[in-house]
């Protein structure tokens, strides 16, 4: 997403991990009843590891998304990166920003993560988000 030569990376961050509570509580949910019916008779075993795996999965698919998520910000450019197989990115240029908004519920200013808003581009569970507001507010001046 670097294009020029003069255009370097300021940040590159992943989002807040609180974005992988969620998952990993349905994944839990699901692995829960799973383990019990491990221990009945059959058919039960089957269907609690079946249980099983697709809570093993379900949280194997939240930490790769989260991990495969990347905040960029560049002395161009602010943008959020996602994907593995197919990589999209949405991004705004630091020169078109007009309006810039650093959104943070109660628990986002007690867990450090919050809502960047930079013209039509939105980015949720940005950790320290006032730091990236900072810097994004200095390289658009």
């Amino acid at each position: 997403m670097v294009n020029g030569k003069d255009e370097r990376i300021c940040l590159e961050a992943r989002r807040h991990g609180i974005v992988l509570a969620l998952p990993l509580l349905r994944a839990a949910a699901l692995a829960g009843p799973g383990a019990f019916c491990v221990g009945l008779d059959w058919p039960a075993p089957a269907v609690g590891a079946a249980a099983l795996a697709l809570a093993a999965l379900l949280a194997l698919r939240a930490v790769w998304r989260w991990e495969r998520t990347h905040v960029v910000v560049t002395t161009d450019k602010l943008f959020v990166v996602h994907g593995t197989l197919r990589r999209r990115a949405a991004a705004v240029r630091l020169a078109r920003v007009g309006a810039l908004e650093l959104e943070q519920t109660i628990l986002g200013r007690v867990l450090g993560y919050g809502t960047i808003v930079a013209g039509e581009l939105e980015i949720t569970h940005v950790q320290e988000p006032r730091k990236l507001y900072g810097l994004v507010e200095r390289l658009c001046a």
